[in-house]
């Protein structure tokens, strides 16, 4: 799968706020299908959907312990979702600095 492709699967993933919290709950740590589920009003059945969604872009992986399947966090697509979204940098940043020095003025105008 290229950058591309890659990039588009981990969008769709990550459109999903149940999937973002997946991930965010698997950013502390591994964590079973059920504590995935717990906090979450839905069913296993749908939240191993979203495991699925989120196992098929690459973002989390599953692992074998007995009779337990823990999940994973995978950074690595995050990672193409990063570089993606650095390219635009540039502009937050100089967008950043007009608006400090349009806060700045006003600042000095209510100062007088």
């Amino acid at each position: 799968m290229d950058k591309s492709d890659q990039l588009d699967v981990a969008f769709a993933a990550l459109a999903n706020p149940t999937r973002r919290a997946i991930l965010a709950h698997l950013a502390q740590g591994e964590a079973t299908v059920n504590a995935l589920a717990e906090p979450f009003d839905m069913s296993l059945p749908a939240i191993s959907k979203h495991i699925r969604v989120l196992e098929n872009a690459g973002l989390i992986t599953r692992g074998r312990d007995a009779q337990f399947r823990p999940c994973t966090l995978n950074a690595r697509p995050l990672k193409v979702v990063a570089d993606w979204t650095d390219q635009y940098r540039h502009i937050w940043v100089t967008r950043f600095d007009v608006m400090n020095e349009i806060l700045l003025t006003m600042k000095e105008t209510s100062d007088e």
